[in-house]
């Protein structure tokens, strides 16, 4: 049975990461403001429980995410912990503000994409100093869907540089698709890939090309949105899916997944956590956690044991591909 704080390295690098993450996101106001004192309490939780890999990004929370994360982390021995934050917004006070944006009580700023090599510098820099932690282990290029040339020319080419220096450990990027990450595998020498929501319980669109050619490049995936925004994880109340309300076609199919699950009394959510570990080239999974009390049920959840009668019932039924690996 897996434990939430067993260790792996992370593909070629010599980063070690906890089989499960901590990530920031929900914790820095996604959807609904969150308490400074529940956030810390949610990372807390997290180190109590083992937890030593911790992802967060610039426009989480416009910078509630790495304040937070550093306040949390800053004191603990910086050797215990592998930390992974993003390029590609700057924060600015004097920015428009996000069209459709899904984080709120932030601070004054606005997020601006600039994923050129300056940008890129001074968008690590800035992070460095909200964070109040000097060293970053995993630098992503976060959700460059519209900006993919100037991704590779310009934020890629300042992550080599600080890898090349010995600044970062690892050089990565962080999406919703797997089309363009399985492109940048192609392109240029990544250690990891955040894949968001797209190797889940739900959605195995990453199987088709992103996720073999990573096993075969040595590109640790780090799989992120494993319940798809909600709806794997309480397909009952006005469930999201892709940060959006969940068609019905998808509740329906998920509702199919849980009754499968319950034939087993395993909960969907611990199905749901543990199954895109099921892949060699997943090294990790992150949950996005608000309370002490969620990241508890998290690690449940994660060390829940699984009968293999499970995975093989879900095939049987076709709502998991046959080829698809399972824990």
């Amino acid at each position: 049975m897996m434990k939430a704080g067993d260790k792996v390295k992370l593909g070629r690098t010599d980063v070690t990461v906890t089989r499960l993450g901590l990530g920031s996101a929900p914790l820095s106001g996604l959807y609904t403001p969150v308490d400074e004192s529940d956030a810390l309490g949610a990372l807390d939780a997290a180190w109590r429980l083992g937890i030593r890999f911790f992802d967060t990004a610039p426009v989480y929370g416009y910078g509630l995410g790495e304040t937070r994360v550093g306040k949390a982390l800053r004191e603990r021995p910086r050797p215990d912990f592998a930390l992974g934050t993003k390029v590609g917004r700057l924060l600015r006070p004097d920015a428009p503000p996000e069209r459709g944006g899904v984080f709120v009580g932030t601070p004054p700023v606005n997020p601006v994409f600039d994923f050129s090599y300056d940008g890129a510098m001074r968008s690590f820099e800035e992070s460095r100093e909200r964070l109040g932690i000097e060293r970053v282990d995993i630098l992503h290029i976060h959700d460059p869907d519209d900006h993919f040339e100037e991704a590779l020319s310009g934020a890629y080419r300042a992550l080599d540089r600080l890898r090349r220096d010995g600044v970062i450990r690892a050089v990565g990027s962080g999406m919703n698709q797997a089309e363009m990450l399985t492109e940048f595998a192609r392109r240029a020498d990544f250690d990891c890939f955040l894949l968001a929501g797209r190797y889940t319980l739900l959605d195995q669109v990453g199987l088709k090309e992103l996720l073999p050619l990573c096993e075969k490049r040595g590109i640790a995936i780090i799989a992120a949105g494993v319940f798809n925004s909600g709806i794997l994880a309480d397909p009952s109340s006005h469930p999201k899916f892709n940060y959006r309300d969940a068609p019905g076609e998808l509740v329906e199919r998920v509702g199919h997944i849980r009754a499968v699950c319950e034939r087993h009394g395993v909960p969907l959510r611990a199905a749901a956590v543990q199954f895109p570990l099921g892949h060699p080239a997943v090294r990790t999974v992150l949950v996005g956690c608000r309370s002490a009390a969620e990241v508890e049920d998290a690690v449940r959840m994660f060390e829940t044991e699984i009968p293999s009668d499970l995975w093989s019932d879900l095939k049987a039924e076709r709502l998991l591909p046959a080829e698809a690996p399972t824990p």
